[in-house]
C-alpha cells in the first residue's frame, strides 16, 4: 500500500505540436476512453458520496495521460511496490490504455466509483501546456463503502513508467480535504530504452518534437521485462531525452480530495 470500449491500439506517424494533432494523438494511441461514473449501484441516496479530485502534475518534462481515480473498499489494490504489475496496470504503464483498468472497474463489485481525466496534465515548462494545464480536476462519486482512494496516469515520456496512489483514505466529512504526494513508479515490465520510438506518439506530440521516427500504443515482446514494480530511477540520458529538461524529482503528483455536499 502506498499513501505517497478497450481501444485496439496501432503504430502512429508523429503529429505536429497543435491543440487538434495532439487531441487526435491523445485519442488515437491513448484511447478515448470512457468509465461511466460508477456511484454504487443499489444504494441508497443517503449513503451517496460526491468528491472533487484535483491531480497536479509536479515534474519539470513529464506529461501525464489523463488521470483515472478509483474508489474501492479496502480489499481491493490496484498496485503494490514489490509486486508484478497487473495487466491493467502495465497498459496504462506501457501505452496509456484504460481499456483494461475500465473494464476491470465495470466487473469488480469492490470498486464503488471510477472517474477519468479528459486531458493530459502538462508540465507549464513544456510548450503543450498552452493547451494543457497541469491540473486536471474531477468528480468522484462513490458510497460509504468505497471509503479509499487508488489514481493511476503513465508518465508519457517513459517506457513504463507512471505515477499513482494505492489505497489512501477518502475524507469522511462534508468539506473535509485531504491532500497526497504520489511518488513514480517503474512497472518492471518493458526496459527502459528512453527512445521516441519505443514510446507512445503522444511524448514527441507533447514535447513539441518530431523524432523522425514512429511511436508506439503496443507493448514490444523483445522488449518485455519479467520485473516487479518499484520506484522509477528517472531518466538517465541513454536515449533521447536530456535529464535536464524531461527528468522529474519525486513528488510526480499532487492530489487533493475533498468531500463536497
Amino acid at each position: 500500500m502506498t499513501d505517497d470500449t478497450t481501444p485496439q491500439t496501432t503504430r502512429r506517424t508523429v503529429l505536429g505540436l497543435t491543440g487538434a494533432g495532439i487531441a487526435t494523438a491523445l485519442a488515437g494511441c491513448l484511447g478515448e476512453t470512457t468509465i461511466p461514473g460508477q456511484n454504487a449501484i443499489g444504494n441508497s441516496d443517503q449513503s451517496a458520496r460526491t468528491y472533487r479530485v484535483t491531480v497536479a502534475n509536479l515534474t519539470n518534462g513529464q506529461p501525464f495521460t489523463p488521470p483515472a481515480v478509483v474508489a474501492h473498499k479496502a480489499s481491493t489494490e490496484l498496485f503494490a511496490v514489490g509486486d508484478p504489475a497487473s495487466d491493467e496496470i502495465q497498459e496504462v504503464a506501457e501505452n496509456g490504455n484504460l481499456g483494461p483498468l475500465t473494464e476491470f472497474a465495470e466487473n469488480s463489485g469492490d470498486v464503488r466509483g471510477v472517474a477519468v481525466g479528459g486531458a493530459p496534465p502538462v508540465p507549464t515548462e513544456l510548450p503543450a501546456s498552452a493547451q494543457f494545464p497541469y491540473t486536471t480536476t474531477l468528480e468522484l462519486e462513490t458510497d460509504a463503502s468505497g471509503a479509499f482512494l487508488s489514481f493511476v496516469s503513465m508518465l508519457i515520456g517513459t517506457n513504463d513508467g507512471f505515477t499513482g496512489l494505492d489505497t489512501v483514505p477518502l475524507p469522511d466529512r462534508v468539506n473535509e480535504s485531504r491532500s497526497y504526494f504520489a511518488s513514480s513508479y517503474d512497472a518492471g515490465t518493458e526496459m527502459n530504452t528512453e527512445m521516441y520510438e519505443d514510446m507512445v506518439p503522444p511524448a514527441q506530440a507533447l514535447y513539441g518534437i518530431d523524432g523522425g521516427v514512429d511511436g508506439t500504443g503496443m507493448s514490444d515482446p523483445d522488449l518485455a521485462e519479467d520485473g516487479v514494480i518499484m520506484p522509477h530511477g528517472g531518466i538517465t540520458g541513454d536515449g533521447d531525452l536530456d535529464p535536464a529538461i524531461y527528468g522529474w524529482d519525486d513528488p510526480a503528483a499532487l492530489v487533493q480530495v475533498e468531500r463536497i455536499a
